[in-house]
């Protein structure tokens, strides 16, 4: 019984933190099926985008510290966008005022949307890294993961021994999170795989509600590939070492354990 009272609480917690990509998937699926006046439908996306994001800001569910992570985070995936777009990767077929090099400027708040998630799941499960790399190791290999979404159209594609170097570097790493006062731990590459997962379920809804298509959906929808899961799993490598390193910048990593070499993160970020 209690194990299913935390697994309730679990389900909560991480519910309220997904509260933004839930906006926007239900935005997506109301635009779709709705007449929409005035404007273009992805204009209309990037009002209620900037509108959520105030109201998180004005409610207090998200801080000013997180907004700036978020707005990093908005930047970053904007950039990707311009550039995977202008390769054929995807595309974004309705017209719109608020497009920029046939990207509408809401997609930056689609990846906006995992930092969201992963400061509100943090602060509200109490996350702690344990053995936490060196940030002379985390940072470059962020970058390295985040350049080969561009190199890799020239060069090849490294994601693979990408992968297994982060399963090197934090082999012994751990996520630890707090759930009705008790702690649970597991090992920091499992949740980058299930967070990955998660997201490419979301892909799939996205696509399904034409968010964006690839060019094998052009005619019609189908399964967004499932080798799109490494991809989403590199990315959301490179947010949570971002906003983990964000979190050491500021100062706020308190070392509750020296002798063990805990690194432990558990500030706003």
């Amino acid at each position: 019984m209690r194990a299913l009272k935390q697994l309730v609480r679990f389900g909560w917690e991480q519910a309220l933190s997904c509260l933004f990509p839930v906006v926007i998937f239900a935005s997506l699926a109301a635009t779709e099926i709705m007449s929409l006046p005035l404007l273009p439908r992805y204009d209309w996306l990037l009002i209620i985008c900037l509108l959520m994001q105030w109201w998180m800001v004005r409610s207090g569910l998200e801080t000013r510290d997180e907004l700036k992570v978020i707005t990093v985070f908005h930047l970053i995936g904007l950039a990707l966008e311009l550039f995977k777009v202008h390769m054929g990767s995807w595309s974004y077929p309705e017209e719109a005022y608020s497009k920029i090099f046939g990207v509408p400027l809401y997609s930056g708040f689609m990846y906006a949307s995992v930092a969201s998630y992963l400061c509100q799941a943090w602060r509200r499960l109490n996350v702690e890294l344990v053995k936490w790399p060196p940030t002379l190791v985390v940072v470059p290999l962020a970058a390295a993961i985040y350049l080969n979404f561009f190199t890799h159209h020239y060069w090849m594609d490294v994601r693979f021994w990408l992968s297994g170097l982060v399963m090197i570097v934090f082999w012994q790493s751990w996520v630890t999170y707090e759930v009705g006062g008790t702690r649970y731990r597991m090992p920091l590459a499992l949740s980058f795989v299930l967070i990955g997962f998660f997201i490419w379920i979301a892909e799939n809804i996205a696509t399904y509600f034409g968010a964006w298509e690839y060019p094998y959906q052009t005619e019609a929808w189908s399964l967004v590939h499932l080798g799109k899961v490494s991809s989403w799993l590199l990315l959301v490598i490179v947010s949570f070492l971002i906003v983990a390193s964000l979190k050491q910048v500021k100062g706020k990593v308190p070392q509750k354990d020296p002798t063990a070499k805990r690194s432990v993160l558990t500030e706003r970020c």
